[in-house]
């Protein structure tokens, strides 16, 4: 059984403050349902507690008072559990209330109290609502917000999947006017710095946090997808790697062989590399990796660390995997030596265009 966690901001489940989204909960309730009867178990991270707690108090702003944002979330986490409940058992699934705090995580037996229970709410096809217990929660020890919940969830329960929805279309080269990043294979300082704060009035967390719970959740071997959530029928499409537009992030830390399982789960290529015969039986039987010597044509835009398609001289698509290359650089370096491309990028210390660990054969 694979598990996902799928954790879903405030923005995507309220409709102004004091609302529920039961439209979009009923979608997200029948993609689970699918989900479940492929052999998918599901964990929710709920947001929206505050906000809709906000809305019955008739509050503008997230309260900076402790005890009355604590009242709020009392308040607004009755009104997020039934529709819940309302929206999955119309489609005959079971849902459960699991509210926690950090010391659960921080305190052993407490975690392992955690998993335990989580694993038999999902072994008996029960889904999980999970939110922090911000009604009883210190602001000095808060997570701040259900992000890093759910990575810290996702390492408890050893998840393979985490998928983090809400209403940004994933990490984005620039807040405003920038390109949606498809792919992450590390999360280096750059991609630090794409992230920025929310600035909206009911949420909490933003990309900062996003990017911070990726962290945690990629080095624990569980893959991150961030995405929109304005159209939860496409949960199906994630899970199965079908062109989910979103940007995902790749479990670190992997062997070969468990790396390569989540190319399915790459976006569509952005590029294709046509390879001779001779470049196909290295890459195919012998398991190398595919150097510029064996390429014949390049087409398509990419940039370095992109994913590409390759192709035999068929027009046949007999691989995808993550070039080390972009395009301009690749049109370069096609067909020369190894010892040629070293003399030429005097910045890169490795000659192969896709290292076999992030090529997988189709």
């Amino acid at each position: 059984m694979k598990k996902i966690i799928i954790k879903l901001g405030t923005g995507i489940l309220s409709a102004g403050k004091g609302n529920v989204r039961t439209d979009r909960m009923e979608q997200l309730a029948q993609s689970i349902a699918i989900l479940l009867k492929e052999g998918t178990q599901t964990i929710i991270v709920s947001s929206g507690a505050v906000g809709l707690g906000m809305g019955k108090l008739g509050l503008d702003e997230r309260p900076k008072d402790l005890s009355l944002s604590r009242a709020c979330a009392s308040i607004g986490q009755c009104r997020l559990m039934n529709a819940w409940s309302d929206s999955l058992e119309k489609v005959g699934l079971v849902a459960s209330q699991v509210l926690l705090t950090r010391d659960d995580f921080e305190n052993k037996k407490r975690s392992q109290k955690v998993e335990e229970t989580l694993n038999t709410l999902v072994d008996r096809q029960i889904i999980p609502i999970v939110n922090e217990n911000d009604s009883v929660s210190d602001e000095e020890i808060k997570f701040g917000d259900n992000d890093v919940l759910s990575a810290l969830l996702a390492t408890i329960v050893k998840a393979d999947f985490l998928i983090m929805l809400s209403t940004v279309k994933g990490l984005m080269t620039h807040p405003t006017s920038g390109s949606l990043i498809p792919y992450v294979a590390e999360i280096t300082p750059s991609i630090d710095a794409m992230a920025k704060g929310t600035h909206s009035p009911t949420a909490v967390g933003g990309m900062v946090t996003k990017i911070e719970a990726a962290k945690i959740a990629c080095r624990a071997g569980c893959a991150v997808f961030i995405g929109s959530g304005e159209n939860p029928s496409l949960l199906g499409n994630i899970i199965n790697g079908d062109d989910a537009q979103g940007t995902f992030f790749a479990p670190s830390g992997l062997k070969l062989a468990e790396r390569k399982k989540w190319l399915p789960f790459f976006p569509s290529p952005n590029g294709t590399l046509t390879v001779e015969h001779e470049t196909i039986d290295a890459i195919m039987e012998k398991g190398d990796s595919l150097l510029a010597k064996g390429i014949l044509s390049i087409t398509g835009e990419f940039e370095k660390a992109d994913v590409v398609e390759i192709k035999n001289p068929e027009n046949e698509i007999i691989a995808h995997g993550i070039t080390r290359f972009s395009k301009n650089e690749l049109l370069r370096a096609q067909g020369k030596q190894n010892e040629e491309i070293l003399v030429l990028f005097a910045g890169k210390n490795r000659p192969e265009v896709i290292h076999r660990d992030h090529l997988a054969p189709l």
